[in-house]
This record gives structure tokens, sequence and C-alpha cells, in this order.
């Protein structure tokens, strides 16, 4: 799941976490839209197939052999920059770290669960409401200035989320709440990363994210393992190859432009998401869910606007 703030992963959502900044090559915004447009296309196939291979297999399964070959592509990347795999496991908030790395492993597997019993339109369309979560969090938990225009954006973004579950209209499923909880959750990540990026850099967060998950989800899910029926295992090769190369164009998109002028581009998941859901998944969408849909995506973009208006606002120094 590509994902908004300084550093995005998901997967299943929207990219979890952020690269580190490449030095000493000029911005390219072009290119970097385009780059934006085609992950949010790739982790949205990514999705896909995890949502077929989770109808299957135990979740937690699946989510552990996906873990397995992130962390290898973590610690390759880690190896490769400056100060190579010591720095990145001398981290100055290592419990915070490993615990933001747990919480977004497990955010996968309750959002994947979602996937398998709400369907992938229907979750993706409550989850984009994360960045209005953080919003309304960033105050109490990291003391920031949140102002009248955001605080009523988040406001209208949660009149959204009922439009789409539509509370006391229809029989509300249980399974509804969990796209809600993995974008709570979600989040709380966020929180945890800006908390941790003030001692850490972007390399050394994308590491615990991976080792971290890594170790967690195989506590949990190495009772589960079993063997993948051969039909099964080219989907398995596309999850893992898509959550790579995913992350790496999200890395070069990160460092051909600013985070912030990328994020509204991240919202085509949300096309991707639909279109894969209508034509090849057999899924159906009400017209509450569109309408939901593009009342917290407008609320989101809001929200991205004012902040950077705050940004340009501010005094210098």
């Amino acid at each position: 799941m590509p994902h908004s703030a300084s550093f995005p992963p998901a997967p299943v959502p929207p990219p979890p976490v952020p690269p580190p900044p490449l030095t000493g090559r000029g911005d390219r915004p072009a290119l970097a839209i385009l780059l934006m447009c085609l992950v949010s296309l790739i982790f949205s196939v990514q999705d896909a197939v995890s949502r077929y291979l989770g109808a299957h297999y135990p979740p937690v399964l699946i989510v552990m052999l996906r873990y397995w070959f992130f962390a290898l592509f973590v610690i390759v990347l880690a190896a490769r920059h400056p100060g190579g795999l010591r720095a990145a496991l001398r981290p100055r908030h290592p419990w915070l770290q490993i615990a933001r790395g747990l919480l977004l492993v497990f955010e996968i597997v309750v959002m994947l669960f979602a996937f398998v019993n709400l369907g992938l339109v229907e979750s993706h369309a409550v989850f984009i409401a994360h960045p209005l979560i953080i919003v309304a969090l960033s105050g109490p938990v990291l003391g920031e200035r949140v102002g009248w225009r955001r605080w009523a954006a988040v406001g209208v973004g949660f009149l959204g989320i009922l439009i789409i579950l539509q509370p006391g209209v229809r029989v509300f499923s249980p399974w509804a709440a969990l796209p809600l909880l993995s974008a709570l959750m979600f989040a709380v990540y966020v929180l945890m990363t800006r908390m941790v990026s003030a001692g850490d850099g972007a390399n050394v967060s994308l590491f615990w994210t991976g080792i971290a998950g890594a170790a967690g989800i195989t506590v949990v899910g190495i009772g589960q393992i079993q063997a993948l029926a051969p039909a099964d295992w080219l989907p398995m090769a596309v999850l893992c190859v898509t959550g790579f190369v995913g992350h790496y164009l999200l890395i070069r998109a990160y460092s051909l432009a600013e985070a912030s002028s990328l994020q509204p581009y991240s919202y085509t998941q949300l096309i991707w998401v639909s279109l894969i859901g209508l034509l090849f998944l057999g899924e159906t969408v009400g017209l509450n869910v569109i309408l939901g849909m593009v009342i917290i995506a407008a609320a989101g973009l809001f929200t991205w606007w004012r902040e950077r208006q705050v940004k340009l606002q501010a005094p210098a120094g």
C-alpha cells in the first residue's frame, strides 16, 4: 500500500517507506511525476495479486513470504549506502524503529484481510483517509499546529467515510472496519517515522522497516507455513518483484523531485485500483463508494495544498 508523508510503503496500500534522497542529480519533475504514477500502478497490481493469494492462503503467510524478499532488498540497499550495514544497524532510536517496523507489517496484514473480505476498491476507498488521520493526530502526538481549515477538511473526509460505510442504512459488516483500522495504523506509523527522522536517516528507517517487519511476521507466521501450489509460484514471484521494483522506482522519483510535490499523484492509485477491481476481479462499486472516494480524495488534496500554503507563508530562517 504508496502513501503520502515524508516516509510514505506500503503494500498493500500506497508506498509505505520513503526513499533516501539521492544527491548530485538535478530536479526533473516531469520524470518524477511519471515515475510516481507508474509506482501507483505497480502497487495496485501488487494489491490485486495479494488479494488473489490471500483468498487461497493465510494472509499472514503471504505477507511473511513477501517480507523475506523485502528484507533482502533493504539489506542490499543499506550495504550500498555510505556507511554500509554498520551504520544501518546502529539507529539512534532502536526501539522506536522496531516498533514502527512491526506496526507497518501488521497494518499490511490487516489490509490484506480487508482486500479478501471487503474487496480491493472499497478497501482503498476508505484507506485513502490516512492523510487526514495523520493531520488529526499530528497535533496531540507531535504538537504541530493544525488550523481550522485543515480540521474542516478532516471533518469532510470523515463524512466521505460515513457515505462509503453507510452506518444505519445497511447491515454493517465488521470487515468494513478493517481498512479504517489499517488507515489508523498507517497514520501512526507515519507519525512514528517523523519522530525517528530527527536522528535517523531515511536509509536507516527503510532498513529497519524491512528487518523488524520480517522478524515480527516470521514469529507469527512461521507456524502457518505451507507449500504453494505450482500455479501460485508465478503470482508470488510477481508479488515480490513488484514490491522490489515499486520501491526502487519510488526512490528514483523522490530523488528527482520534492516529496510534497509528488503527493497528489499518489491518488492515481485509486484509478488503477478501480479499473483492476472492476475489469479483472469482478468487483462492483456503488454510487456511495464513488461519492465517498471523491470527497475523501478532495479533502486530502486540500490538506496537502493548505500545508504547502502555510510553509510558503512561514518566515524564512
